[in-house]
């Protein structure tokens, strides 16, 4: 795993140098696969197709024992990001009476820095399966993820992706494995019973006191360290595995869940300036953040409220979206003091339990965090890939 000090940046640089160019790693088709089998009328998303997408994806997590749901919310925003070009890279496949039965969609980020991406979603109704739409579905992603990649300018290592819950129907772990995806990552969903979800607290591990030190401070989310915590979470990322750069845009889209009220992050309110911006590992939006004596977020903890999934998992919960913390500022317990101040309003609202997803790889030791604080495996997921 490259890590982002100077002779792993050294060392990605000349990786990168090596690569031929993107547009030859891709082999991007001229023409993308038609999609025939199933006999369904195919056409690009529009944003007004949220509420039958959101239904389709539904109807498959249900079908497949997913343990989440979507608002139709969260899809009007997905299809609706400032950067997607949904009359290329989505189809929509609907039958005879105009129900929608199939959806394929690739995404990709204008963020991305380090490796361009492309990922495929979607699926077949489950009425509908059986009959090879998903596997040409799947071809048409792949095309589309290759025509994305090599158009994107950017001769850095590409990768095109998919992910599938461990639960998920074994056919579609042989789909992305016979069209040559390798299983690259595994994820843990994790679940923290909280004192109001136990019928006796004493089986609960108490949530952890945590003072912090020097000038670190803890403070709710607000608007005004909004963009300071976009600027934590890329520099607390840019080690991890897959991870890359959030732009202003791809940071703000996709909060319809977002639980402010359960957000907390840790402000340092007389950083070393000098030292910050001595140090090669500061990045450039950082510094220029410090230069202007922007707030400096340290850590973080970003919780959503998923409502829709307390049914469907038997239980409420707040959820950590994210959780990190700057390099210099780690071993100072930042964020796990932002996690306990999110878990404490979970408490305060009647929660039953505190759940998130972790890389089983993570480079910062979380799994073990977890597992102190009383997070046990519920769920698992996995991302297939082909790298380029």
């Amino acid at each position: 795993m490259l890590q982002f000090d100077l002779d792993g940046a050294a060392l990605y640089a000349c990786c990168v140098a090596h690569l031929s160019p993107i547009a030859e790693r891709a082999q991007a088709p001229e023409t993308l696969p038609p999609i025939t089998a199933g006999g369904l009328a195919w056409r690009p998303a529009t944003i007004e197709d949220a509420t039958a997408l959101a239904a389709l994806n539904n109807a498959m997590a249900e079908a497949d024992g997913a343990p989440y749901r979507e608002t139709v919310d969260e899809t009007r925003e997905e299809l609706g990001a400032s950067w997607r070009d949904l009359e290329h890279d989505s189809l929509l496949g609907f039958d005879d009476e105009g129900e929608l039965r199939a959806a394929a969609l690739v995404s990709s980020f204008p963020g991305d820095t380090n490796t361009v991406r492309a990922f495929a979603f979607g699926g077949v109704h489950p009425t509908r399966r059986g009959e090879g739409i998903g596997r040409e579905v799947f071809a048409w992603q792949l095309a589309r993820s290759r025509q994305i990649l090599a158009a994107s300018g950017k001769e850095l290592p590409g990768r095109i992706g998919a992910f599938a819950d461990d639960d998920a129907p074994e056919s579609k772990h042989r789909l992305y494995l016979h069209a040559g995806l390798e299983p690259r990552r595994y994820f843990s969903d994790l679940k923290r019973t909280l004192p109001t979800g136990s019928a006796d607290a004493s089986d609960v591990p108490p949530i952890p006191e945590v003072e912090l030190t020097g000038s670190l401070r803890l403070v709710p989310f607000s608007p005004e360290v909004d963009e300071a915590t976009r600027l934590a979470h890329n520099d607390a990322f840019r080690d991890h595995w897959g991870s890359e750069p959030q732009t202003p845009e791809q940071w703000t889209n996709g909060r319809s869940e977002f639980a402010p009220e359960w957000t907390f992050v840790v402000v340092d309110d007389a950083p070393d300036v000098a030292a910050l911006l001595a140090d090669e590992q500061t990045d450039a939006a950082t510094r220029a953040a410090l230069e202007a004596g922007e707030p400096l977020v340290v850590a973080y903890a970003i919780s959503d409220r998923f409502e829709v999934d307390f049914p469907v998992r038997g239980y409420s919960f707040g959820y950590t979206g994210l959780l990190g913390t700057r390099r210099a500022y780690r071993g100072r317990k930042a964020a796990l003091a932002a996690l306990a101040a999110s878990m404490r309003a979970f408490v305060d609202s009647g929660m039953d339990a505190a759940v998130l997803d972790v890389d089983t790889e993570n480079p910062s030791g979380a799994h073990g965090l977890y597992a102190s604080l009383g997070y046990t495996k519920e769920h698992g997921s996995r991302m297939y890939s082909i790298e380029l």
